[in-house]
C-alpha cells in the first residue's frame, strides 16, 4: 500500500509537539481492518492531548490522534467486514493508545468498529461523533429513569458544545420543552435554531436557597460539571435525573445530599468509552440515524481542511467553538 498523511503527536516530558508525516501500514498500529478514513472530528479530549493537558494520549511511540474516524474498508482478516464496506469508529483507545483518526489510513480491531447505518452518511457520521453518541445515550438513559415531554421543561447546560448542541435538538424533536443554559450571550439565534424554547445565561442564574431551589426541571444532560451542576442539582422536580456528560466547568460539584434524599434526583453516569459494549454502541448508532437523528446535523458542522487540523485546536481549548468541528481527512 502506497504511503498516507497523518497528523502525529509527539510528547517529550511536558513538551508536545504535532506534525505531519507521510506514513506506511508498518508505521501504525496492528488491528485486523484497515480502513481509508473518509472523515475525523476534533473532541475536547482531542484538543487536550495535543496541548499536553491531562494523560490523553501515549508519549511513546509518537500517537496518531484522532478519537472518531468514518470512512470505507480497505482489508479485512475478519470476515464480518470487507472491502467497501462504510463504518465508524469511535473511543477504545483510538487517539489515545493506539493510532487514530487524523489519518489517511487507520487499522484498528474489528470489534472496535460499528457498520455504517441506514439513514446516515460518512460525513453525518462524523458530524455526530462522539458528541452525538453521547447526547444521544443520555437522552435514551433519561427517559428510561421516567423523564417524559408530559413531565416538564428539561435543561442543557454547556449548550453549544457538540453534546449539548445535539442534545438540545434530539430533545425539542421528541417534544420537550428545552432550555438552554450558556455562558455565551451571543448565540441565542443559534440555540433558538436548534430547537431550544428559552435560554438562560450562566451569569444570570436565579439565587438558590443553601440546600435546595426551586422544582424547575423535569430532566437535565449536563456538560459542565461545578457550581453549574450544583445549582442544577437543587432545582430538580422530585424523581428526576441529572445525565453527567463533561466538566468543562469543573471536576468538583458542591452539593448536599439534600436533594437526593429529600427530592430522589439521580445521577446518570455516560460513559462512551471502552466500556459502552458494543450492542448498545450499535443500538444507539440506528437510533441516531432514525428516531434520535438531529434535524440541525447540518448547522452544527464546522468543516475543516485536513491540512487546517493543527490550528483549530486552541479554540476549543478556549471554548471559542460553536458546534462540531469536522475534519475533511478524505472527504
Amino acid at each position: 500500500m502506497d504511503s498516507f498523511k497523518a497528523l502525529r503527536t509527539y510528547t517529550e516530558g511536558s513538551a508536545v509537539t504535532q506534525r505531519f508525516e507521510q506514513l506506511s501500514l508498518e508505521d501504525i498500529d496492528e488491528g485486523d481492518v484497515v480502513i481509508r478514513t473518509a472523515y475525523s472530528s476534533v473532541n475536547y479530549k482531542d484538543a487536550m492531548a495535543a496541548h499536553g493537558l491531562g494523560r490523553n494520549i501515549r508519549p511513546h511511540p509518537p500517537c496518531v490522534g484522532g478519537v472518531d474516524m468514518s470512512g470505507v474498508v480497505e482489508s479485512s482478516e475478519d470476515e464480518r467486514f470487507g472491502p467497501g464496506d462504510p463504518v465508524i469508529v469511535t473511543n477504545y483507545a483510538l487517539g489515545v493508545d493506539h493510532d487514530g483518526g487524523y489519518s489517511e489510513i487507520v487499522r484498528v480491531p474489528a470489534d472496535w468498529i460499528v457498520p455504517l447505518p441506514d439513514g446516515l452518511g460518512l460525513r453525518e457520521a462524523m458530524i455526530l461523533g462522539s458528541a452525538g453518541l453521547c447526547a444521544a445515550l443520555a437522552v435514551e438513559r433519561l427517559e428510561q429513569n421516567g423523564m417524559a415531554p408530559g413531565n416538564g421543561p428539561v435543561a442543557v447546560t454547556g449548550a453549544t458544545g457538540g453534546v449539548g448542541s445535539f442534545a438540545i435538538d434530539i430533545l425539542a424533536g421528541l417534544g420537550y420543552q428545552v432550555t438552554a443554559i450558556t455562558g455565551k450571550a451571543d448565540q441565542s439565534a443559534y440555540l433558538k435554531g436548534l430547537g431550544a424554547s428559552d435560554i438562560l445565561l450562566r451569569s444570570e442564574l436565579p439565587r438558590q436557597r443553601r440546600f435546595l431551589g426551586d422544582t424547575l426541571w423535569a430532566g437535565a444532560v449536563d456538560n459542565l460539571g461545578g457550581a453549574t451542576l450544583s445549582w442544577l442539582t437543587k432545582a430538580m422536580q422530585p424523581h428526576s435525573a441529572v445525565a453527567l456528560c463533561g466538566l468543562a466547568e469543573s471536576t468538583h460539584v458542591p452539593v448536599t445530599v439534600m436533594p437526593f434524599i429529600l427530592r430522589a434526583v439521580d445521577y446518570l453516569g455516560i460513559n462512551i468509552s471502552s466500556a459502552m459494549d458494543m450492542p448498545l454502541r450499535r443500538h444507539i448508532w440506528d437510533r441516531l440515524a432514525t428516531d434520535l437523528k438531529p434535524a440541525q446535523l447540518q448547522s452544527v458542522a464546522r468543516m475543516t481542511p485536513f491540512d487546517d487540523l493543527p490550528t483549530v485546536f486552541d479554540s476549543v481549548i478556549e471554548s471559542k467553538m460553536t458546534g462540531r468541528i469536522v475534519v475533511e481527512v478524505d472527504g
